[in-house]
């Protein structure tokens, strides 16, 4: 129970200095909208239009600790400002907008390469040196080219040269958006060249990370009493000795989950979809702080909740860390 509280505060001291600097940096970053266009009409203003201009983009004259206490108080109430790039709309109508894509495609993405490269690593490990080995400079080969160079390679062979699968976007133009088959179907065939470039660009990395920790927990004393017992091989492999190599990517599979609400920018980007991260690469492009604030606020508390489930699991899937 002491452990548990400490693991408590721990997550509560990191969540308010995360949240604390979030709130922090845009203020000591230079540039913004409101700048600009004061300088942009330098001495063609009056003083109330500059006061005008800079209530608009939410640029407060009140002291730093005010201006973190109504940060607070905003925080609490789901007010996270006015977004520069999508204005008038507040940012958390663009962030509620957007984050349903996002995660419905990177979720399974990031589910699916972690189930489909970890099975492969375990089986690769199980059998190693056999002609399974050849699976890893493969995939090796797929994870190690450039991210972006690999999207417009899938776009240019599947959408351009076969026809087989649309050039952008998430849905088709002609579908109402809405829990219909008609959407969800348009929207899942969208979807399918970004999935699969997330897909194929991340089993490499799982597969061989499995695939050592496998080689290494064979070799040990339980896994061969395991063997010298008479216990079937699938038993051995599953139970054994995958039960317990599984353990350190489960813990980066927690953490990938926890970026997911980031999205993955290089492939919403190539493949125009209307996710998290062509939102953030727009408000890049806009200095739209506030709606950068919103983003990187969300992905914090995520990733620390995906954090603190992972220690959980973690103690669920591995009976030593319960003894200590």
């Amino acid at each position: 129970m002491r452990v548990l509280l400490r693991r408590a505060v721990f997550y509560l001291i990191t969540a308010w200095a995360a949240i604390s600097l979030n709130f922090l940096l845009p203020r000591i970053m230079p540039g913004s909208p409101a700048d600009a266009l004061i300088a942009k009409f330098h001495g063609k203003l009056s003083p109330q239009a500059i006061e005008a201009l800079r209530v608009l983009f939410g640029q407060s004259d009140a002291s730093l600790w005010q201006q973190y206490l109504d940060y607070w108080k905003n925080l609490f109430s789901g007010n996270f400002g006015i977004s520069y790039a999508y204005y008038p709309t507040p940012v958390a109508d663009v962030l509620a907008t957007s984050i349903g894509w996002t995660l419905v495609l990177i979720t399974v993405c990031t589910v699916l390469g972690f189930v489909i490269g970890t099975g492969l690593g375990m089986i690769v490990g199980w059998r190693r040196g056999s002609w399974l080995d050849g699976l890893i400079p493969v995939t090796t080969l797929l994870s190690s080219i450039p991210y972006f160079w690999f999207a417009i390679c899938v776009v240019l062979i599947f959408s351009i040269i076969l026809h087989w699968f649309p050039l952008s976007g998430g849905y088709a133009v002609t579908e109402t958006i809405g829990w219909n088959f008609g959407f969800i179907g348009s929207a899942v065939y969208y979807a399918i060249l970004p999935a699969l470039t997330i897909v194929v660009a991340s089993i490499g990395g799982w597969l061989i990370g499995m695939r050592n920790m496998m080689v290494t927990t064979l070799s040990e004393d339980y896994v061969r009493l395991a063997e010298a017992k008479g216990l079937s091989k699938r038993r051995v492999m599953v139970t054994y000795a995958a039960r317990n190599a599984i353990l350190p990517s489960f813990s980066s599979f927690a953490m990938s989950l926890g970026f997911v609400v980031g999205g993955s920018i290089v492939t919403e980007v190539v493949f125009n979809y209307p996710g998290i991260g062509t939102v953030l690469f727009k408000a890049a492009q806009a200095q739209d702080y506030p709606l950068m604030q919103g983003i990187f606020l969300v992905i914090t508390i995520t990733v620390l909740i995906a954090n603190m489930l992972a220690d959980l699991m973690y103690v669920f899937l591995d009976p030593r860390t319960r003894e200590s």
